[in-house]
């Protein structure tokens, strides 16, 4: 078991040492640099060559890619994020200022999806082909097919604008907490358990009916094995187990839905600030910020293969003889 989780977590350190690199040779790839966003921010107009070289030695610019990726990696490595081009100010100060938002807006999104789509998918699987099944398989399959940010657009009309019951955008005044004004919340968890919560929901009814189809149900049942009994002792934890990989997938999809969400909802996290960074062509904190994101996509797979083991014997039993 142990054997398994070190090669597990060797390949996560594999996968994020690609992104690393991959991020910066694409940032690289970039038609221009801070320098040139530095200088049309000043009204520089068209900076002269001799400008765009002092700026970018200014900068750090001017020296080769190879040295700056490893100068930022080994500050990285050591817990320094560099600072920004753009701002000046330390990239962790920036960060960390957006990335409680956005872990607030993650963590309620989180705590409300994953009971969700077990819920859900469990009752519509319990029953294949009752109409409970029907109507939440077709409930989950149409708000899966309209994209997020449609929903939002439409939540904003109906709930903001027409009935004005929740704000149209989801503002925090700088150096205030969004539980302080948990209303601007509402609407952007909304918007991603739409976006997140119906494919997840699928998988598990279809584990679910698979489940309840085995003959070990079926058996269970013969030996007066019924009701809530035999779904929470017997149908739930095969299926769930099951569908734990397709759940973590929708966590990390957080990542993306946060960042159509922000935007939509003027909401200040790190995915917004992210965004700018990138226009703004500000790598220190693009790389650091890319990074940290897929370290935590990462670790949610890393959790979801523990917690697979935690709950299925079988899959315990697949490591144990190096099957899986």
């Amino acid at each position: 078991m142990l054997r398994y989780f070190v090669g597990r977590a060797a390949g996560g350190a594999g996968v994020l040492a690609v992104v690393t690199v991959l991020v910066f040779g694409l940032f690289e790839l970039l038609d221009s640099d801070a320098a040139v966003v530095v200088l049309s921010r000043r009204g520089a107009g068209d900076p002269s060559p001799e400008q765009l070289a002092a700026l970018r030695a200014e900068l750090g610019l001017d020296r080769p890619a190879p040295v700056r990726f490893f100068e930022w990696l080994a500050g990285f490595l050591r817990g320094d994020l560099g600072d920004s081009l753009i701002s000046g100010r330390p990239v962790a100060e920036v960060l960390f200022d957006r990335l409680s938002n956005s872990a607030a807006l993650a963590l309620l999104t989180i705590v409300l999806l994953i009971p969700l789509a077990l819920g859900l998918g469990l009752l519509a699987g319990a029953r294949p082909g009752s109409r409970t099944d029907r109507v939440l398989s077709a409930g989950a399959l149409a708000v899966e097919s309209v994209p997020p940010f449609i929903t939002g657009v439409l939540l904003v009309a109906i709930t903001a604008l027409s009935l004005r019951l929740l704000p149209a955008v989801s503002l925090v005044p700088t150096g205030t907490s969004v539980w302080e004004r948990p209303e601007v919340l509402v609407l952007p968890v909304i918007c991603l358990l739409a976006g997140l919560s119906p494919h997840p929901v699928r998988i598990v009814r279809a584990q679910t009916a698979e489940v309840t189809a085995t003959e070990y149900i079926r058996t269970a049942r013969l030996n007066g094995v019924g009701g809530f009994r035999l779904a929470w002792r017997h149908i739930a934890p095969n299926a769930v187990s099951a569908s734990i990989h397709p759940l973590a997938g929708s966590v990390v999809g957080l990542i993306g839905g946060i960042a159509v969400v922000e935007t939509l909802f003027s909401f200040p996290g790190v995915s917004k600030e992210l965004l700018i960074a990138i226009a703004a062509r500000d790598y220190p904190f693009v790389q650091s910020a890319a990074v940290l994101l897929a370290a935590f996509g990462i670790v949610v797979y890393l959790l979801a293969d523990l917690l697979a083991l935690l709950i299925s014997p079988r899959a315990r039993t697949l490591v144990g003889a190096g099957r899986w």
